[in-house]
């Protein structure tokens, strides 16, 4: 008896723990690379790290569109971004840090369809760790309604 209660007590814990965790939805429309660099690149890490101490989870998803194409296409050499020198200067790095938060931080890419179409990319231009949405609309408003703290990235 003892057992069962034990058992279903540790159920009860593991429920509410996961009940406990925390979601976010970046709306992710800047074309400044200063901003990436302060709200994607070190501010999830940074918002991941802090939850984590309490044993929470944090779910973080980000809706791109807007400018923010540019830092998502495989080669910028040849897409319209390809005369943006920051970009160019600063690519390799850039990617490396951005598939590390895909990888290692499980963070969701979605990417508007419709915006891609517009800036003239297809699927295959974007980096694999993206998934492509029909628009960012639709992306946002799935993860607001499903909780998802929303937090805008523009310019």
């Amino acid at each position: 008896m003892k057992k069962i209660l034990l058992g279903l007590l540790l159920l009860l814990s593991f429920l509410q723990a996961d009940e406990e965790n925390l979601k976010v939805v970046y709306d992710l429309t800047t074309k400044d690379i200063a901003k990436i660099e302060l709200n994607i690149l070190k501010g999830i890490v940074a918002h991941k790290v802090y939850f984590q101490k309490d044993f929470k989870e944090l779910d973080v998803t980000i809706v791109i569109h807007g400018g923010a194409y540019r830092y998502f296409v495989k080669d910028p050499s040849s897409t319209i971004y390809k005369n943006d020198k920051e970009l160019t200067k600063n690519y390799n790095e850039l990617q490396k840090r951005l598939a590390s938060l895909a990888e290692i931080y499980d963070v969701e890419f979605l990417m508007c369809g419709v915006g891609m179409r517009h800036n003239k990319m297809q699927e295959k231009d974007i980096v694999p760790y993206v998934k492509v949405i029909a628009n960012s609309s639709i992306g946002l408003i799935e993860r607001q309604n499903e909780g998802y703290a929303y937090i805008p990235v523009g310019d």
